[in-house]
């Protein structure tokens, strides 16, 4: 059966965080836009790159409805599946998707201060997540991925790329562009985030979508002890 965190029935309309489809409103409609924007595609990419194998245990987060974590875990039925996010009613989304499956589950939570103990996961996966933090809160999510990945553990980043030649941008980061999110994803601004956490990083092949845009991928790995 799949779980789901206490926390995550609460369905006040005051936020703290920005909603899995931007507005409560849009929910219903969040895995249709996600799907015609192609981030199947990327999902699937970052699964391909994460290396899981079976047996080990896994983390997304800002994981809304829940698409890639239980992709991942149909992919990989042994591997233990935690999806976090914030958002409430997406994670009761979530849930009721997974709930025919075992060994995943859905927490409410921020990645700021994640509610697990230090090296308890293998790979922490993050899809088009990291754009949404403001400085403070990218630092400290940085230093907390770091910190629950056991020692040869990666994170899979993708996000949006912040500073590619404007013809590569997309309809969809040309507007997140302009609403200043990306300001701290321009040049090597995340792999410097990254190590500075204390990971060592790799950049994966960037990939392009008419509409996202220049989508860059990383590979960030807690050095074994």
């Amino acid at each position: 059966m799949t779980k789901i965190s206490p926390m995550a029935t609460d369905s006040g309309r005051e936020h703290d965080y920005l909603p899995a489809a931007g507005r409560d409103a849009l929910l219903p409609f969040y895995d249709v836009m996600t799907a015609a924007l192609g981030v199947g595609r990327l999902h699937s990419a970052l699964l391909t790159h994460s290396g899981l194998a079976d047996g080990q245990r896994m983390l997304e987060i800002g994981c809304g409805t829940g698409k890639l974590s239980i992709q991942a875990k149909r992919t990989w039925p042994t591997v233990e599946v935690v999806g976090m996010d914030p958002d409430p009613l997406a994670l009761a989304r979530a849930a009721r998707k997974a709930k025919n499956l075992t060994g995943i589950r859905f927490d409410r939570g921020y990645s700021q201060a994640l509610p697990y103990p230090d090296a308890c996961f293998d790979r922490v996966l993050s899809a088009l997540m990291l754009h949404h933090l403001d400085p403070e809160a990218k630092i400290a999510t940085a230093a907390e991925i770091s910190r629950v990945l056991r020692p040869g553990g990666s994170l899979i980043l993708a996000d949006f790329a912040g500073d590619l030649a404007s013809g590569v941008h997309g309809f969809l980061a040309h507007r997140v562009m302009k609403s200043g999110h990306l300001q701290d994803n321009r040049g090597d601004a995340i792999p410097q985030l990254l190590t500075a956490a204390g990971l060592e990083v790799v950049a994966l092949p960037v990939r392009y979508h008419r509409v996202m845009g220049a989508i860059a991928c990383y590979r960030a790995t807690r050095p074994a002890v």
